[in-house]
């Protein structure tokens, strides 16, 4: 038996060591089961995905909510059972901000990605510096606060965009609250500025948007049109009363900016217009030709009354401004049945597009979004593979986009080109557009800022079965650190605990202190897969007065642990989802080891495999197609948007279940 004079100390001992494991308990890749409001970026065959909101594993009617602090990736030129390989052997140091809806700026040139915008969740936002990824070193650098006379406050839920080639990053929009900038007190307020920065110099730049409305939650991607390139945006939110109040923004107007004149332009789209939507994701790719441009959509959260939100897939192709809907669901006349909403969109080679997780509005069950493949789905654009399909496996050496039949039926031409449908049916609102809409950019050759030889690459894949990586100096730190700060804390209990016997010990102390809780994240029961952003209204008609919605608190939260790369010990067995979820294009875990911390430095000074394929609907040939020929067998009737009956778990992200093809898809176990 211990003395009493022990049993203080041992008792603080086990609670350093339980408050260190509940830190490091889940491992990103074994554990998952779903995650939303993240941000992803590709940058030379690696797909990283950062940040967000996650549910672990087991996943029931009390789980919760986390804080994602991972930075993993997945391996474009492999593939495991279908899919992109995951992996989770990258660093991420605690000082880094995990967000939700933020954005990833890739630099493809000088292998990094940058972190912009976001909010916290349920935990006060800190004054926002300029965090870099270092591909190269594996390791994360800050830039510093926004320098010059331009003022820069970030936002989160707007829309961002990154030209490598240009060296430029772009973000429209997004939210201004409690979650994103530090000190704020009133209601949330959008923004209509455009946010530029230069990677080269580290400047950066406060934009005019196309007019004074402020707006949130579209989407907006960068086309090589134009005489330097033009960024296109749409759909989302508008906040016309700057208190959180939210209308919709309609898809019949399409915003573009241009790049080598610094101007907008508005311009009216026809065809079948897409429902109001928020919080959809999507990516651009183009005709071999550039004769077409061609911006794929994927689901998104609906406006009051219709909140479930939207299970289907459009195109706006350019620059005839049209919108086509897609081959999913087959009856064009509903969305699907599991309606989803941010996730995130990137297409692979202008070929594919890799939808990752989302929060499912229409859930009725707690299972996981196919964990297995780390709640990955695949959009193949051009419908390349033997079954002439939208959801398809993913190809890795899949590098080049024909132009689906669906979006030919539009335009006209053949597969590699030739759109015969180049305006609009009502013609360019702005005389500018019909001449810039001839022309292809010409972006010229970026040339590295520092060196990015390959002798400075950072290590290989880990995978299942695979040696761990040595640790860095900056993990040795980490651990040297988080040491040093344990050595403290017991040598402060022991001080406190001696003084507090000489003057009041009259007995064996009970420890009355809980154990921090589980993960990351304040503790407490949660809506699991809830939006992230809770503090907004919906109007329907112009108020008389402005509402200002209720704000959330801000609760501490605990700081992340990053697992240790040879510490194998910590991970719990994978719970297994039910057969009816099993998915056929899952793969396995594959990365069994976690993020490495690291130690921050300053920041470096600026120094188709397939032969010809059969038509997708047989009414038409491929190969040659009439602009205005519908590729449906009759003129679909009008969208009716359908009304979901309300759930228990109305807010909750499930996997998405049913299959219309054979290969995995959103909405899929299969």
């Amino acid at each position: 038996m211990l003395s009493r004079r022990l049993q203080p100390l041992v008792f603080l001992l086990l609670i350093s060591f339980l408050s260190l494991s509940v830190f490091a308990q889940y491992d990103p890749i074994k554990d998952f089961c779903r995650r939303h409001g993240h941000q992803s970026a590709v940058v030379d065959n690696r797909l990283y995905i950062d940040g967000g909101l996650v549910n672990w594993k087991p996943f029931t009617s009390s789980s919760s909510n986390y804080t994602n602090p991972f930075l993993i990736f997945s391996d474009l030129s492999t593939e495991t059972k279908d899919m992109p390989t995951l992996h989770a052997n990258l660093s991420k140091n605690a000082t880094v901000p995990s967000v939700m809806g933020g954005k990833l700026w890739e630099d493809s040139v000088n292998k990094r990605l940058y972190l912009y915008g976001g909010e916290t969740y349920q935990a006060p936002p800190t004054n926002f510096l300029l965090y870099a990824y270092d591909i190269l070193k594996d390791k994360w650098d800050s830039f510093g606060p926004p320098t010059g006379t331009a003022a820069i406050i970030p936002t989160s839920f707007g829309a961002g965009v990154s030209i490598a080639a240009r060296g430029e990053a772009y973000y429209y929009g997004g939210f201004h609250n409690n979650g994103s900038v530090p000190g704020w007190t009133g209601p949330p307020r959008a923004s209509n500025r455009l946010i530029k920065y230069d990677m080269d110099s580290n400047a950066w730049s406060n934009v005019t948007g196309p007019d004074d409305v402020r707006r949130a939650e579209g989407e907006m991607v960068f086309l090589p049109v134009g005489d330097a390139g033009m960024l296109v945006y749409f759909g989302g939110s508008q906040d016309l009363y700057g208190n959180g109040t939210l209308t919709p923004e309609p898809l019949d107007t399409i915003f573009l900016y241009d790049l080598a004149n610094s101007k907008w332009y508005a311009q009216k789209a026809t065809g079948r217009i897409p429902e109001s939507r928020r919080r959809f994701c999507g990516g651009a790719t183009w005709a071999q030709d550039q004769s077409s441009y061609n911006i794929y959509i994927y689901g998104g959260s609906g406006f009051p009354p219709s909140t479930a939100g939207f299970d289907d897939i459009y195109v706006l192709t350019i620059p005839s401004f049209q919108w086509i809907r897609g081959p999913y669901p087959k009856d064009s006349n509903v969305t699907g049945p599991f309606p989803k909403n941010m996730m995130s969109c990137n297409v692979v080679n202008n070929a594919q597009m890799v939808i990752i997780g989302g929060s499912n509005s229409n859930a009725t069950g707690y299972e996981c979004d196919v964990d297995t493949v780390g709640g990955q789905h695949n959009m193949n654009l051009g419908e390349e593979n033997p079954e002439n399909a939208i959801w398809a496996r993913y190809q890795p050496k899949l590098t080049t986009y024909a132009v689906p039949t669906f979006i030919m039926s539009a335009v006209g031409g053949r597969n590699t080109g030739g759109a015969r449908v180049l305006t609009p049916s009502g013609g360019f609102n702005a005389p500018d557009l019909s001449v810039l809409m001839t022309r292809k950019a010409v972006i010229s050759t970026r040339t590295p800022t520092r060196d990015v030889s390959p002798a400075t690459s950072s290590p290989a894949p880990t995978g299942e079965g695979e040696p761990a990586p040595p640790l860095s100096p900056g993990a040795i730190a980490g651990i040297a650190v988080g040491g040093a700060v344990v050595l403290i804390a017991l040598l402060a209990g022991c001080c406190c605990f001696i003084r507090y016997r000489q003057k009041h010990y009259k007995g064996p102390r009970q420890p009355n202190q809980a154990i921090p809780p589980h993960g990351w994240g304040p503790s407490g029961p949660l809506t699991p897969a809830s939006p992230a952003v809770t503090q907004i209204s919906y109007a329907h008609t112009v108020p008389t007065q402005p509402q200002s919605p209720v704000m959330l608190p801000s609760v501490p939260v605990y700081p992340p642990a990053e697992l240790g790369a040879n510490d194998n010990s910590h991970y719990r067995t994978a719970r297994t989802s039910p057969a009816s979820m099993a998915a056929k294009h899952d793969s396995s875990p594959w990365g069994t080891h976690a993020s490495t911390p690291q130690t921050l430095e300053p920041p470096t000074p600026a120094s188709g495999p397939y032969p010809a394929r059969s038509p997708s609907y047989t009414e038409r040939d491929p190969r040659d197609v009439q602009p205005g020929a519908p590729y449906w067998s009759t003129t679909p009737p009008q969208v009716q948007q359908p009304q979901f009956r309300p759930t228990q778990d109305a807010q909750g992200g499930n996997a998405w279940l049913g299959v219309q093809q054979t290969w995995h898809r959103p909405g899929s176990s299969h």
